[in-house]
């Protein structure tokens, strides 16, 4: 079990981080200064989650890494978390659309989390769900917003989200890991929120006057991989920029 934890909480802690740094960038960029802050609280959230999933993921493995060094000494093939997340910004439509699929799903797993026969998983869940509720309501509100606006804004997120949905497949996709801690009551077969987080995005999307892509071509394996360490270039940028200080300068604090 120690290892697919292990596993499972580099999974949540590489996700949670790497999208929190995704978010920062807009920090200066944002399209109004409601926005923009609104976002970088989006984005301290999901870093402190991080921290969580990792300490936990430190502390299972019993090696002497702690969340910094899991965060910063570990390359791209490394990590474990799901590609959606690593994609570029691009304009704040796209941003949205890919908060608005990870957060929907985000919020239907950590509810079952918090259940989890494990008590450090449960109490991190319990703690995030509470922040990530809000997180949903908001990309929710903001689809809607954007997507029954202008012609040029309808057009631009519904580009938007058929770009974002190729990456939403990896989301509920179970491997060797998840089958054997949901064999334990640990966490809960990804595959069994689908139906939950298809309904829910589809009402939204429907509110939008959006176009909800075919669910079968977010299943595409060529978009998956992550969790098995294999990503898109995107993420290789990303962690040089994060990760610069502690390669330059080895050991330093502050």
């Amino acid at each position: 079990m120690d290892d697919a934890l292990f596993e499972y909480a580099l999974r949540m802690g590489d996700t949670t981080l790497v999208l929190s740094h995704r978010l920062s960038e807009w920090t200066g960029h944002g399209p109004v200064l409601e926005e923009e802050l609104a976002l970088s609280n989006v984005s301290l959230d999901l870093l402190g989650q991080a921290r969580m999933w990792l300490t936990l993921a430190g502390d299972i493995e019993g090696r002497g890494r702690d969340e910094d060094k899991l965060a910063y000494l570990r390359d791209a093939p490394q990590y474990r978390n799901y590609l959606l997340v690593e994609q570029d910004n691009g304009h704040y439509g796209d941003t949205m659309a890919r908060q608005f699929l990870f957060d929907t799903w985000h919020y239907f797993l950590l509810e079952k989390l918090s259940a989890s026969t494990d008590e450090r998983v449960a109490a991190i869940a319990a703690k995030g769900l509470k922040e990530v509720a809000y997180h949903a309501r908001r990309s929710a509100d903001l689809i809607v917003r954007l997507g029954d606006g202008t012609d040029d804004s309808h057009a631009r997120m519904q580009a938007a989200l058929e770009g974002a949905w190729r990456f939403a497949g990896e989301l509920f996709h179970d491997d060797a890991v998840t089958r054997q801690l949901a064999g334990q009551g640990i966490v809960p077969l990804h595959a069994e929120l689908a139906p939950h987080w298809e309904n829910h995005v589809r009402g939204v999307i429907e509110e939008a006057t959006l176009s909800l892509p075919p669910v079968q071509e977010s299943r595409h394996p060529a978009y998956a991989g992550g969790i098995a360490g294999r990503h898109t270039e995107a993420l290789g940028y990303l962690l040089a920029e994060m990760q610069f200080l502690q390669r330059a300068y080895p050991g330093a604090s502050w």
